[in-house]
């Protein structure tokens, strides 16, 4: 359970990071709803000061393109260059706007940690596939950009993700453990923090929003299940929940991880849009509720960052399935709409550093990994 993490020590003293400079982060997830923005300062290490943030939502039309190009793998098909064209400029457009709202100079900013929007993610085949041009965005931007975060990770044979938990780490150094970060995006992650400083674990849970955001689109046409009122006004098909809960995935232990269309919905399709809902909600709880026999002890406490956090309904079937207090990350004072952007405006300085960006007990990878490419602007 426990992983050693290097420190600035073994770095090259020229190639430290100046902490004192801001690094931008974005994120763009698999519930594809946008650009999260996120200015940082840090060492990347333990010393970490947040700064402004704000989301760029898409438009539904953009959000339907990328929703199409799931699962595709082919790089150079036309759309998928038209569409990648698309995103960075977006992110770009991201960028620049949270420079704004923080009255900060693009020459103040010394680094942008570009994750992408994750189209396929296999790692039992060693592919994982961000869309994202980290060359244009540095050009357009005229500050250095890091992308391509996961593949040094998945090719040396690692699952790829999740990938904020030395994040996660770095945040919690003060707060009681064993802790529990669960980020409850489109798909769901857990990183488990012990008693130690270095004892870490993370893996992916099952699904975080993804399937109950698709239901709520296609019965309701809204984006997502807003406030979790669709699932309150049914009932949970317990026959569909069980159907659903007899994945392999759950009893496979960690290192683990899964791609946004990984889990069938079908059990639920006969169902009403109401209970279809509650059902889904209900698996998305019991899934982290699975997590608990993986855990090396049980948590003292459970924050919840991601989209999940809003979700009333899912909120209260977490609090009843896993048994511990289960809060927002604003309880402790944490930005749960930027955490994963400052997650990798934080693993972009680490990729400069040549420090480690995922460890055997967060990813499987044989090895503390570092990884990211580098483009100048």
């Amino acid at each position: 359970m426990t992983a050693a993490i290097e420190t600035r020590d073994s770095v090259p003293p020229a190639r430290l990071w100046e902490t004192g400079r801001h690094a931008v982060g974005l994120m763009s997830g698999t519930s594809l709803d946008g650009v999260d923005a996120a200015l940082l300062r840090t060492d990347g290490e333990t010393w970490v000061e947040t700064g402004a943030a704000l989301p760029l939502p898409y438009e539904a039309g953009f959000r339907a393109e990328l929703h199409g190009l799931l699962g595709c793998e082919d790089r150079a098909a036309p759309a998928m260059r038209r569409i990648e064209e698309a995103l960075t400029r977006r992110h770009a457009e991201a960028v620049k706007a949270l420079l704004a709202r923080a009255g900060l100079p693009a020459e103040e900013v010394g680094l942008i940690g570009f994750h992408g929007q994750t189209l396929a993610h296999d790692p039992a085949r060693r592919l994982t596939l961000q869309l994202g041009d980290g060359a244009a965005l540095a050009r357009l931007c005229g500050i250095p950009v890091v992308a391509d975060f996961r593949a040094a990770d998945v090719a040396a044979g690692g699952q790829g993700a999740p990938f904020a938990p030395l994040y996660h780490a770095a945040l919690a150094s003060g707060l009681e453990r064993p802790l529990a970060v669960l980020n409850l995006g489109g798909v769901g992650n857990v990183t488990w923090l012990g008693e130690g400083p270095h004892d870490i674990l993370a893996f992916d849970t099952g699904p975080g929003n993804a399937l109950l955001d698709d239901w709520a689109a296609r019965h309701t046409g809204e984006a997502v299940d807003r406030d979790g009122a669709l699932a309150a006004a049914g009932r949970v098909d317990e026959a569909a929940l069980a159907a659903l809960m007899a994945d392999d995935y759950f009893v496979v232990p960690p290192p683990k991880s899964l791609d946004r269309e990984d889990f069938d919905p079908a059990p639920v399709a006969r169902l009403s849009a109401a209970d279809g809902a509650a059902t889904l909600t209900a698996f998305t709880a019991a899934s982290v509720a699975a997590a608990l026999p993986h855990l090396a002890a049980p948590p003292r406490r459970w924050l919840v960052t991601g989209g999940g956090r809003r979700n009333p309904s899912l909120m209260t079937r977490l609090r009843e399935a896993l048994g511990a207090p289960v809060e927002p990350v604003e309880a402790v004072g944490w930005n749960g709409d930027a955490l994963e952007a400052q997650a990798f405006a934080y693993l972009a300085v680490r990729s400069l550093l040549g420090l480690p960006l995922s460890l055997p007990t967060t990813t499987g990878v044989p090895r503390p990994t570092t990884g990211g490419v580098l483009h100048e602007a």
